[in-house]
């Protein structure tokens, strides 16, 4: 089989951003942000979706780091649907969760062709999780908005538990959303068209 592989960039005034992405990599990445904290979660992503990533960005920075981490999420969301191609083959569906201490991160994901998101659900959480380097949970929202917006998935997001520390919150999602991707675009060799009743995803 053909690797599955895309190269995306984005250039704005606000941005300037390159993307090499190979959904059948082993889990190899790259990644020059400058938001350190993002650099670690997407190396997490990356490792545990066996994606072999590389991005490179640079953001105006002097402003806050809000347009990078919202490109950045469109970026890999255009570098999926394009390395997924005609999305023949493919299982679609994916659901994993993974535990970090007290929490419980938890990704579903459909790739249907049409994005939704409706933000990252907390179960008992009494207070939203402090902020880490200048990271918010906002940020990690607009984040998966973008990607799955450009990457047409329908995407549902979850943590259980109430630990106030947003790192800890955040890595087991960003590996749960790792695993449950690759889930989603293994081939499955008894599929032989796209996996939709309807013969095309859209």
């Amino acid at each position: 089989m053909k690797k599955r592989k895309a190269k995306v960039s984005r250039k704005t005034r606000e941005t300037n951003i390159n993307l090499l992405l190979n959904l059948d990599g082993q889990g190899k990445a790259k990644i020059k942000t400058g938001i350190g904290f993002l650099d670690h979660l997407l190396e997490l992503f990356s490792f545990h979706a066996l994606i072999d990533l590389e991005i490179s960005a640079k953001g105006d920075f002097t402003v806050d780091i809000h347009h990078t981490n919202e490109d950045i999420g469109l970026v890999l969301g255009d570098a999926i649907a394009k390395a997924l191609q005609d999305k023949k083959g493919i299982r679609r569906f994916g659901f994993f969760s993974v535990p970090m201490e007290d929490v419980l991160g938890t990704a579903v994901i459909d790739i249907c062709g049409r994005s939704y998101f409706s933000g990252i659900k907390f179960q008992n959480l009494a207070t939203e999780p402090k902020e880490n380097s200048g990271y918010t949970l906002t940020y990690a929202n607009h984040f998966f908005e973008s990607l799955s917006k450009k990457a047409g998935i329908n995407l549902h997001l979850k943590i259980e538990g109430n630990n106030p520390d947003l790192h800890a919150n955040l890595e087991p999602l960003f590996k749960a959303f790792g695993v449950a991707l690759l889930q989603a675009v293994t081939v499955e060799p008894r599929r032989k068209g796209v996996p939709s009743t309807k013969g095309i995803i859209d």
